[in-house]
């Protein structure tokens, strides 16, 4: 009796000792590149200190320098959340392997609950160009092959309106078309005139002279741009795209990934000023399914399949 007592108890003992074991350590979160790097660690510094007290791990800041960085870490396993992921680029990781992550949400418009954006395609607001084709034989600036608003929407609206492709600059519309590196650099090249034109992210919801309630406009408003919109002027944009999903890794320890969607929802919750300066906009979670992305992984798809 007292021998099956004590291995009763040495076996939950050994079970607990597993269940810890098994409940990671570090927790590894991807930031998408193309922004100022300094100022994107900065907005996560909260978000690093709340997970690191609510589970009991050291929160790793995985800020990449563009979107691939982390698209691979999601694939490879080495990245355990996203909070604001691009959708194209959460369709490059469904598309190479549809079990890599689950959808938590999708981020959600505080003032409208609106569940979109625009990609937007911006000049100097003292430039000569006022609609789309007063750009053709100028330079246009893209932000990354992995962008939804940066690049697959417009190329496929481009490709569309113009004919060809980003290979001969849509049928030779513009002069000449460049991946900048990111939505910060777009903007930055057209106010330093690197670019006549250039496409970026916002939520057109909102006041216009403070960046609407997200997008690109806002972070280089915060950082030492406050005159930002006045310098700029939109002169097209898309139809909504469905804002970027949050991630987690899918083959997480059950329990901890439980514990991990949680907090999450707690963090925007109860916490939602950090929740605002790491998504990167005035925007809460909602519930979504991989089924609110189909569109975008459609045209992924048959962008990834038109390049080979």
């Amino acid at each position: 009796m007292k021998f099956t007592l004590t291995s009763m108890l040495m076996g939950s003992l050994f079970i607990t000792q597993q269940a810890l074991s098994a409940a990671p350590q570090e927790l590894n979160l991807g930031i998408l590149g193309g922004q100022n790097a300094t100022q994107q660690i900065g907005d996560n510094v909260c978000v690093k200190t709340y997970f690191d007290q609510k589970l009991h791990v050291d929160t790793k800041l995985r800020n990449s320098s563009d979107y691939s960085g982390v698209i691979q870490g999601l694939i490879g396993g080495k990245i355990d959340m996203v909070l604001s992921m691009s959708p194209a680029s959460f369709a490059s990781v469904y598309i190479r392997n549809p079990k890599a992550v689950d959808v938590i949400g999708i981020l959600t418009d505080d003032k409208d609950r609106s569940k979109g954006y625009h990609s937007v395609v911006i000049v100097r607001a003292d430039s000569p160009y006022h609609k789309l084709s007063d750009l053709k034989g100028h330079a246009f600036g893209f932000a990354d092959p992995d962008s939804t608003s940066g690049f697959l929407i417009p190329n496929h609206s481009f490709k569309k309106e113009f004919g060809g492709s980003k290979d001969d600059n849509y049928h030779h519309f513009f002069s000449s078309t460049t991946f900048s590196g990111g939505h910060e650099q777009d903007i930055l090249g057209v106010l330093n005139k690197q670019f006549d034109g250039a496409v970026t992210w916002t939520s057109m919801v909102g006041d216009y002279s403070k960046g609407y309630t997200a997008g690109a406009f806002g972070r280089l408003i915060r950082m030492d741009h406050p005159q930002l919109m006045k310098n700029l002027r939109i002169i097209w944009h898309s139809p909504l795209i469905p804002n970027g999903p949050i991630l987690v890794r899918h083959d997480l320890p059950s329990d901890f990934k439980a514990k991990l969607i949680a907090a999450i929802h707690d963090l925007d919750k109860n916490h939602h000023a950090c929740w605002v300066k790491a998504v990167g906009g005035k925007q809460h979670l909602t519930p979504a399914t991989v089924k609110d992305y189909a569109n975008i992984i459609d045209l992924k798809r048959e962008l990834m399949n038109g390049d080979r």
